[in-house]
């Protein structure tokens, strides 16, 4: 337990320092190389990297239409259910961010519209190492199948016999996705950024990965003209703030559900109660035993922090310091300390709001900010599947009134074309007659004619 009081402030920050995301030399170069090799021989390089790192040998990327009906035929109805109704929560809020086009009239003859149209083609990233994650592929499928997406391609790394979880194939098709490929890795993330012979590149990848997968999107969205990312990615947070009426049980469940995503993962308490630290620490032995992933969660355990603060304000200035991917506030008074925190990907209020919760089927989005980057960054939401743009539209009276201050600041920059489009159109074509334009404020016509 540490006692934030008592610490320097070179101890706080080694207090607050997350788990060191591996960017060497090797990491760098070992990704460049897949992704020179997928631009250099494209679909031969997706076979031979699925075969070389997850050890099978397709005959196909492209995921068969008749294993669609297959997967769903193979779940039971319990699952099935169980996914549909999580697709309705999330589909229920994501709804409610549909964007309205604004249209302002910023004076007389000059009309602005900022509006919105859905990115054309994405990628989902779906991992799949341990176990499959049909969550994801909601997360992510849900807002591309209302945004409009006109092309949405999703991507998994196979299992040893080459084929996809049923739940993720399920969860694809009733987000309307029909275009799989059974690849993963680096070498998938340079296929939709490039393109090979079967797979036609996209214009932005969104989802969760590993180091390589991180490293590929990093690198492809600094080098291909208008390919995106959807944001920086790092090991899985939970912070969690809890007061002396908090229950330790809860507590510690909500932090070992995150320590269990991997090694590599941190969870940190944040305590004004020395015996409620204590009581939790007492819960995550004993809950750590029961998990069939203990020995995940035991590492991530040993990189993670309790941390004693003088009051409740002080965990909050804490926990901005921080800027957790996932912060759960389990205190008696939650409105004031909701008021006070803000750097957080997503907030998690009260005693019965765990973070499983929004991972799985409250209907807000999991795909989050990490590694601090929370302070900077939003939460995925529909946004993010769309791009926004603005329209002018000036009337001649428009541009009169507006023209002598144009004609000032261009001066001032010493942008003699940009003056001279404006004082060609109001000047009878004399570029130095600006000072003498003056607006004709009596013709109705073309002062009202914004469209």
């Amino acid at each position: 337990m540490f006692i934030w009081q008592q610490l320097s402030k070179s101890q706080q920050v080694d207090a607050l320092a997350r788990p060191a995301i591996s960017d060497s030399d090797t990491l760098e170069q070992g990704v460049k190389r897949i992704i020179n090799a997928v631009a250099e021989n494209g679909d031969t390089a997706l076979f031979d990297f699925t075969k070389n790192f997850d050890g099978v040998a397709l005959d196909d990327l492209r995921l068969a239409k008749s294993q669609f009906q297959l997967a769903e035929q193979a779940l039971s109805q319990s699952r099935k259910d169980a996914i549909n109704t999580a697709y309705q929560q999330i589909k229920t809020f994501h709804s409610a961010q549909r964007f309205q086009d604004i249209d302002v009239e910023t004076r007389p003859g000059v009309r602005c519209q900022l509006k919105s149209e859905a990115i054309e083609s994405v990628g989902l990233y779906i991992p799949a190492g341990s176990a499959p994650l049909p969550s994801t592929v909601l997360m992510l499928g849900v807002p591309a199948q209302l945004a409009g997406c006109e092309r949405v391609v999703l991507v998994c790394p196979p299992d040893k016999n080459g084929k996809l979880a049923n739940e993720i194939i399920y969860a694809a098709s009733i987000c309307g996705i029909d275009e799989i490929y059974r690849i993963g890795g680096a070498q998938a993330i340079a296929a939709l950024a490039l393109g090979t012979q079967t797979i036609a590149a996209v214009n932005k990848v969104f989802g969760p990965g590993n180091k390589y997968v991180t490293e590929a999107k990093k690198q492809l969205s600094q080098s291909v003209p208008g390919f995106a990312i959807d944001m920086p990615a790092g090991p899985s947070e939970l912070l969690v703030i809890a007061d002396k009426g908090a229950n330790p049980v809860f507590v510690a469940a909500d932090l070992l559900s995150q320590a269990e995503h991997g090694t590599d993962s941190q969870v940190i308490l944040l305590s004004d109660d020395e015996a409620t630290i204590n009581a939790v620490a007492e819960q995550l032995q004993l809950q750590l035993e029961t998990l069939s992933r203990k020995d995940i969660a035991k590492k991530a355990l040993a990189q993670s922090r309790l941390i004693l603060c003088a009051d409740i304000d002080e965990a909050a200035l804490v926990s901005n310091l921080y800027g957790p991917e996932h912060l759960s506030l389990q205190v008696r008074d939650t409105d004031t300390l909701l008021s006070k925190v803000r750097n957080a990907g997503s907030v998690f209020v009260g005693d019965y709001s765990p973070e499983s919760a929004g991972d799985y089927a409250s209907g807000t989005n999991h795909v989050l900010p990490t590694y601090g980057y929370s302070k900077v960054a939003s939460s995925l939401s529909l946004a993010d599947f769309s791009r926004r743009y603005t329209v002018q539209t000036l009337t001649k009276y428009g541009l009169q009134s507006l023209a002598q201050t144009i004609v000032e600041l261009t001066d001032a920059e010493g942008l003699d074309a940009h003056q001279r489009a404006v004082t060609l159109r109001v000047g009878n074509g004399n570029s130095d007659s600006i000072g003498g334009i003056e607006c004709d404020e009596s013709s109705v016509q073309d002062k009202g004619d914004v469209a």
